[in-house]
Parts: structure tokens; sequence; C-alpha cells
């Protein structure tokens, strides 16, 4: 008599994209994008928002799917590149040196248990930041206790961009906005739907070159708008 398949015979291997955002990184791009394994994805999308120091060229050499985003604002980038995305898992990676790439398997592994959203977060026991400042260290701590009474989540992290997810969740949730807060729609919509959610603690490296694009009364206030706006959709 055969043997009985086993259930990862029978249920195919889930395929993982991972999407990378770029905007003048070209000093952390040459330094991250090589300690990222070929056998941790299916699939490498870089988005550029425009460079000009040679990051697009980067990626193109190297043999990722790169493209320049046709539209304005960091939600764009986000939308646009999900549209080309093939994988049931997607990532989303910041190639400044912020993410840690040793930590890319261990997000895919935790989706794998069952999660709709895995989050890295820099404040869970364990992990640090080494790229916050006091400022901006306030400000996470503020907006994470915002998600957690507003949505009755139980987060460490609400901002920090590198998560992983289902990507038929993120169809599931319509993300509509272009501007920077898509990361707050998505955890926003994902908590009111009560959505599987987890964290893992990775820490968050210092930016390797380049300049900071956040701004932290600008991008602050975004995010508030957001938060409040998704709240009083209910």
């Amino acid at each position: 008599m055969p043997s009985e398949l086993t259930e990862e015979e029978i249920l195919p291997k889930p395929t993982v994209t991972i999407i990378a955002f770029s905007w003048n990184e070209i000093d952390g791009m040459r330094a991250v994008m090589p300690k990222i394994k070929k056998e941790w994805y299916d699939q490498m999308i870089v988005v550029d928002g425009g460079s000009t120091d040679g990051s697009l060229e980067y990626a193109q050499k190297q043999g990722y799917e790169a493209f320049v985003q046709q539209q304005k604002g960091f939600g764009a980038a986000y939308s646009e590149a999900v549209a080309r995305s093939t994988g049931d898992i997607l990532i989303m990676f910041s190639p400044d040196g912020n993410s840690m790439p040793e930590k890319l398997p261990e997000l895919t592994a935790k989706i794998n248990e069952g999660y709709d959203m895995v989050i890295a977060s820099r404040y869970a026991p364990g992990a640090k930041s080494d790229d916050d400042d006091p400022v901006t260290a306030f400000g996470n701590w503020m907006f994470t206790a915002l998600f957690n009474v507003l949505f009755h989540g139980k987060i460490t992290d609400s901002l920090v961009m590198y998560r992983a997810y289902r990507k038929d969740m993120l169809l599931d949730l319509k993300i509509t906005t272009r501007t920077v807060s898509w990361g707050s729609q998505i955890l926003a919509r994902a908590l009111k739907a009560k959505k599987r959610i987890a964290e893992i603690p990775a820490d968050e490296p210092a930016r390797i070159g380049g300049v900071r694009k956040m701004s932290p009364i600008r991008n602050g206030l975004a995010e508030l708008s957001m938060i409040f706006q998704e709240w009083r959709r209910g």
C-alpha cells in the first residue's frame, strides 16, 4: 500500500514576494541586498521613487524586478508594487539598513503558522532600535498606544514598515491611501477585521548612507489623521 501523503506534500508551499522601497539608497542597497538569500523568496520587487544615485540601475543589474513608481506618494509605491506581486506572502523591506535581512525567514515561518500579518517589532522584548531619537521614540510609543486603545490591539510597534502579510488579506482590506500612512491603514483595518496578527523581535540598525525621508511633524500628522479616520469609520 502506498504511504499516506504528509500535509506538506499535499499543500503547495506558499510563495514569497519581497517588496523593497528605494529612493536614493545606493549605499544601503549595496550593503544589504547581497545578504538576502535567493532561497528566501520567489520574487523580488524594487519600487523606486525616482532615484538619481544609481539605485534603480543597481537593482536592475542584480536581476530584480525593478521599476519607477508612476504616481507620487509612498502609498502609491506600495499599491503599484502589490499589483505586480505574485507571491502568497508579501514582505515589505527597507534596503536602507533599517530592516535586518536575517529576519526574512522568521517572518515567513510565522506567517506559515497561520497568521495574516507579522510585524518585525523594534520594541518587542529582546529588540532595540539604533535609528531612534527621542522624538521618534516618543512618537512610536504614542501611536502604538493609540492603536491599542482605539482598535483593541496588543502590539508593541505600530509604525515599523518591516512586516509580512498574506496577500489575500491585503486585497480584502482594500487599501486606498496614496499617503505615507498606508501602513497604519493596513494595521487599523486588520485589527478591526480581527485578523491574526503576530510580532517577532527585530532590531532596527541605523540607516546606511542616504538621507532619512521621514519628517517627524509631517509624518506624525499624517499618521494621526489616518488613525482617527479609520477609527471614525468603525
